[in-house]
């Protein structure tokens, strides 16, 4: 039985975008699932596009996901070298093939007179100049180092039909396909023939990407077939789309928001959280429930699940995922990942982190929100006093600076500062007249902290406040309300 052989060919040309990444992911799945190889290829043909330290990144971003490729630059493997750049023999030996065999020729032209738009996507509209020159007038041209581009020569005429696992078959007509550009004048190849080149190298038998290669797929198809290779299955993948201000929908971009793994991270989302979420944008589990591990997903990952319809990316869904993959983290766990977003907070909370962090854990879908939770904690003013009113707790302001007057005499009693002496001391207070507890503990929450709601009760928040701070906002509380 053939072996299995899927790639992940990004260009490093900055960010990994969420794009990007799910056709890794994907690729990865469908490779694991088969007992199959998940390939890394760096594809840095396109050099006016290279960007320092990108290639880095994507290496970090496999990592950080867990998606561990069996073979790549940084590994290795039998068919390497899996750079581009380094590969360069082996595609103008190929060119030359092509050219020899009449599938392929020399262009000439400027590109003024070519109408070159990018290297990348070849010429367009060329209208083919150079295709009929005879092997004289390309001799006298090479003789006299006139620069010169590889083009694919087209047929004219008929049509080409390519299958795919998703769309299926698909046809063409070969009119309307350009002779594209296969070595640029710097003698780089293009995408559209290093990619068939080194899938057909590489013995990959399957490739995932976006559906925006669906155009480009039947000049990779007439490669193969000059060639006279097997072409890999193809399964083109519906795009990721982002919804605008005005509510209109377009392809997933900055504008929208944070659209790399890198800052998705950084904000506070976890990686499994983010593949988990990615892994059901253009795919469908058929399965009731939309939490997986990766294990889990690659149990049940198949191509037959795979949608055509657009993927609207949405950040409500994707935090409300995050927030269950964050109460599913071990407390520890949980204690080390959102510390990292309270460096800004102060010392004296810091300091309980540990126990701070028991607190948030079931409170915060993104761990970028630690720091505004706890902002009462350090931005403490002039609330309402009126706060202090609650009708289900029968409590109003001379209540209210009652109970903070006597809590200030047995709070500074005690001796040890833990939440179950503080709140043990309010309690003994509650029951000493004959009140319910919440008519003493809505007060004193509020006087501490001027909110109505916090992650943890009363005494959880003078405990983080520590003693003299507790004791100075339930006094200066207590001066409010004299004055009034």
């Amino acid at each position: 039985m053939e072996e299995i052989r899927t790639r992940f060919a990004p260009s490093p040309t900055g960010y990994m975008h969420i794009g990007n990444l799910r056709t890794a992911l994907y690729s990865y799945l469908f490779a694991k699932r088969n007992n199959g190889k998940f390939i890394l290829r760096i594809e840095d043909t396109d050099q006016k596009r290279f960007v320092e330290g990108a290639t880095e990144v994507i290496y970090s971003t496999l990592k950080t996901a867990k998606l561990i490729h069996d073979e790549g630059p940084d590994i290795g493997g039998a068919f390497g070298p899996y750079v581009q750049t380094e590969r360069m023999a082996i595609y103008r030996e190929y060119a030359n093939i092509l050219v020899e065999k009449g599938f392929a020729y020399y262009c000439f032209c400027d590109k003024d007179e070519s109408d070159e738009i990018s290297e990348e996507n070849a010429f367009s509209g060329y209208p083919r100049t150079c295709r009929n020159l005879s092997k004289e007038e390309v001799e006298a041209n090479l003789k006299a180092n006139k620069p010169f581009v590889i083009r694919q020569k087209m047929p004219l005429d008929g049509t080409t039909t390519f299958h795919d696992e998703i769309y299926g078959d698909i046809t063409v007509e070969n009119a309307s396909l350009d002779d594209q550009i296969l070595i640029k004048s710097d003698g780089l190849p293009t995408y559209n023939f290093a990619n068939v080149v080194d899938d057909h190298l590489m013995n990959i038998t399957h490739i995932l990407r976006g559906k925006e290669y669906i155009s480009s797929t039947p000049k990779y198809q007439l490669l193969y077939e000059a060639f006279g290779w097997q072409p890999p299955k193809t399964a083109h993948l519906s795009t990721i789309m982002g919804q605008n201000e005005d509510g209109t929908i377009s392809k997933l971009s900055k504008r929208h928001g944070a659209v790399s793994f890198e800052k998705l991270v950084g904000d506070g989302y976890l990686p499994m959280a983010i593949l988990n979420y990615i892994a059901l944008l253009g795919w469908s589990p058929r399965q009731e429930r939309e939490i997986f591990s990766l294990e889990e997903l690659t149990e049940i990952f198949d191509l037959e699940g795979i949608v055509k319809t657009n993927a609207i990316f949405d950040y409500k869904k994707l935090a409300w995922m995050n927030g269950e993959y964050i109460k599913m983290l071990p407390q520890e766990e949980f204690a080390s990942v959102s510390y990292k977003h309270a460096e800004n907070l102060p010392a004296f909370i810091k300091e309980k982190w540990a126990y701070v962090s028991t607190l948030l854990q079931s409170r915060v879908s993104v761990l970028s929100e630690v720091e505004d939770k706890l902002k009462f904690l350090y931005n403490y003013g002039n609330f309402d006093l009126n706060l202090l009113i609650n009708k289900k707790n029968k409590t109003t302001l001379e209540s209210g600076a009652e109970c903070i007057e006597k809590a200030i005499e047995y709070l500074d009693n005690l001796k040890s500062w833990t939440v179950e002496n503080i709140n043990d001391s309010i309690t003994n207070y509650a029951t000493k007249i004959e009140k319910k507890i919440g008519y003493v503990m809505w007060p004193l929450r509020i006087a501490v902290t001027g909110e109505v709601v916090t992650p943890g009760g009363c005494g959880e928040m003078m405990y983080i406040l520590g003693k003299t701070e507790t004791l100075s906002r339930l006094k200066t509380t207590l001066e409010r309300i004299r004055l009034i």
